[in-house]
Parts: structure tokens; C-alpha cells; sequence
């Protein structure tokens, strides 16, 4: 009986969530990642994805959904709101995400290959010129702005860093073992990133950027 493609991809899918996660989306050979999954055939890998960065993309097709209509719903209710709030939109950011640490179909591997490529935006796995219109992460970009100083946007990209370190903690919590609950763990990142957000431009920075700016002489 010839191979079930879908249930080819799936099991694809599974090992190199494990494998990537674990040792690294570049520290996985597409070989091993072929044999954990059980394929005979040594070129299944590159017929359905391609390489390597194929299957990231289909990995984080498979989890994005969720993420994103939870965020969706988190700014839905902040718009409803009305009210200019920092926090909550830190929330929007944190809680979708760290919801994966709950889902027991490889969502804390998500979550530490996500990391990866926030933290590698050489990896060739998101453009964000073909971000689909209702990108949740684009939503929420939009949404933090106007509350931020335009230096904070434009030239120290806060909403980037804001992501990076909250990927970053939810991969290292994500490779941990996992705890009773989430619950302190995510309030106490939802401040960290509203704080994050909130900081000012300092006086020293502020002249930093001035006198990178001013023409040299």
C-alpha cells in the first residue's frame, strides 16, 4: 500500500519539531531527520518540503493558527476597551503564545523553534511583505505604536525587542520540565514586557542616537 502523503507530512512534521527544538533548526541533518520519522524513502524530506527551511515554515503553519486567533481575541477586546493600556498589550503578545506551553502536540517545541527564528532574521522563513492582513503579530505592531515615543519605533525598535524577549523566555521555559502551572510565569513576563515597552528614552541614549545622527565633519 503506497504511503499516506498527509501522514508522511505529519510524521515529518513530529520529528523535526523534537529534533529542531532540541538541537537547533541548522543542527539537524535532513537525513536523521528522514530516519526518526521512519521514511524509507531518503528524498521524502525535500518531496514535501523541500529543506529544512520548508519544514520550519510548515511547523509554524501548524501552530500559528491558534496563536493567532487568540491574539486576535486579546485585541479585539482591547480595542472594545478604548482605553490606551500598555499592559494588556503586553498580555496580547505574552499569553497566546505561552499557551503552547500547554499543548501537548508539540507545542513547546514550537515554541523553542519560534525563538530560533525571532532571534535569526537571516533564517529565510518570514517576510513580512507577504504577512497575510490579518497577521496578529502585524495587529499588534499597529496597536503598540501610537503609544510609543517615535524614536522607540523608529530607531530602537522596542515592539521587536518586546518580541524577541518574550520568545526567548517562553523557549527557556518551554525547555524546561514542565510545572504545575504557567500562571505566575506568564503574568510576571506579560510585566516584563509591558515594562520593556513603557521605558523611556534615557538622556543618554537620547544623545547617543543625536550624535550618530549629526553629519560628520
Amino acid at each position: 500500500m503506497a504511503p499516506n502523503p498527509e501522514v508522511t507530512r505529519q510524521r515529518l512534521i513530529a520529528a523535526a519539531e523534537t529534533l529542531f527544538a532540541e538541537r537547533g533548526v541548522e543542527g539537524v541533518s535532513l537525513r536523521e531527520i528522514n530516519a526518526v520519522a521512519g521514511m524509507r524513502n531518503a528524498t521524502a524530506l525535500q518531496y514535501h518540503f523541500h529543506d529544512r527551511y520548508g519544514l520550519v515554515k510548515a511547523i509554524l503553519a501548524k501552530h500559528t493558527p491558534a496563536v493567532d486567533a487568540a491574539r486576535h481575541a486579546l485585541l479585539d477586546e482591547y480595542s472594545s476597551a478604548g482605553i490606551d493600556d500598555l499592559r494588556a498589550l503586553a498580555a496580547a503578545l505574552v499569553r497566546p503564545s505561552a499557551a503552547k506551553l500547554g499543548d501537548a502536540d508539540g507545542g513547546r517545541a514550537y515554541l523553542r523553534i519560534h525563538a530560533q527564528v525571532l532571534n535569526r532574521p537571516e533564517m529565510p522563513v518570514f517576510d513580512e511583505s507577504k504577512a497575510p492582513p490579518r497577521d496578529s503579530i502585524q495587529r499588534w505592531r499597529s496597536a503598540v505604536g501610537p503609544l510609543l515615543p517615535d524614536v522607540a519605533v523608529r530607531r530602537l525598535h522596542h515592539r521587536f525587542t518586546a518580541m524577541r524577549v518574550s520568545a526567548t523566555e517562553l523557549a527557556r521555559r518551554a525547555a524546561a520540565s514542565p510545572r504545575r502551572d504557567d500562571q505566575l510565569f506568564v503574568s510576571h513576563l506579560t510585566d516584563l514586557v509591558a515594562s520593556l515597552l513603557a521605558t523611556p528614552v534615557s538622556p543618554e541614549t537620547a544623545a547617543l542616537l543625536s550624535a550618530r545622527a549629526a553629519p560628520a565633519h
